[in-house]
């Protein structure tokens, strides 16, 4: 059953983990794709994967210009948008006593500056009824050390989808937002830790959820399409696919 059939779909960071999967969904439902990354080899992977139909776009979330090349991108490709995923996001881990203005800078600018002007940008763009989902986190209600600035900036997020959610809906717009648990993608390979550290870690928390393993990219990206398919009761929601481990 292809229910996003004609659709357009802009992920960004859509290369890898969650992106991908999702990127892979919507065409499966019969959506046409866009999607970006950085990373040059998963640019060159995400492409092969999805194939000649899907325009994959090397574009820096905190960069407003990139932003502006992507938008056009995508307006002469495919002339509008009809689901824009805000999925680019990164997160680097540590104690306060290291943290510098560079990483302060550098993860807001792509979490929450990139996510805004993502969608600021967007707007021309969006089809009669349009669905715009913004990836969260659980980090961003409940604390965890040496995670302050990344869950300070998807609270931020969590903030926005609220109030943009009922700036948008007059226009046909719906905002809403996956907040994902621990899920198995790279982002944990990119904390700069030692591998046998980094092991430990996802042990750790493989064994505090209910479910007692990551989840999968997969299962973000089914969420990702009910919020594409709703006919417009969902509204500001923030859905949460973590395997209960918010609740613990």
């Amino acid at each position: 059953m292809n229910t996003l059939n004609g659709k357009i779909a802009l992920i960004t960071g859509g290369t890898s983990g969650i992106g991908l999967a999702t990127a892979k969904l919507f065409q499966a439902q019969g959506a046409q794709v866009a999607v970006t990354g950085r990373s040059t080899e998963a640019l060159r992977q995400a492409q092969n994967e999805l194939g000649d139909a899907a325009l994959v776009m090397r574009s820096d979330a905190a960069s407003l210009a990139d932003i502006d090349s992507l938008m056009a991108a995508v307006k002469e490709r495919f002339g509008r948008i009809d689901i824009l995923f805000v999925n680019a996001g990164v997160a680097r881990v540590g104690p306060i006593d290291i943290v510098s203005e560079a990483d302060y800078a550098g993860m807001m600018d792509i979490n929450v500056k990139g996510t805004f002007f993502t969608i600021q940008k967007a707007l021309p763009l969006f089809g009669e009824s349009a669905s715009v989902i913004v990836t969260t986190s659980i980090a961003n209600q409940i604390g965890s050390p040496h995670f302050s600035l990344y869950a300070a900036s998807k609270a931020a997020l969590r903030s926005m989808v609220q109030s943009l959610a009922l700036e948008l809906v007059g226009r046909g717009v719906r905002v809403n937002a996956i907040s994902p648990g621990p899920i198995a993608t790279p982002i944990f390979d990119s904390f700069g830790l030692p591998a046998e550290v980094t092991q430990a870690v996802k042990s750790g928390i493989a064994e505090k959820s209910p479910r007692k393993r990551f989840g999968t990219p997969e299962e973000v990206a089914n969420a990702a399409l009910f919020l594409a398919n709703d006919p417009g009761y969902v509204i500001g929601a923030e859905i949460v696919v973590d395997g209960g481990m918010s609740l613990v």
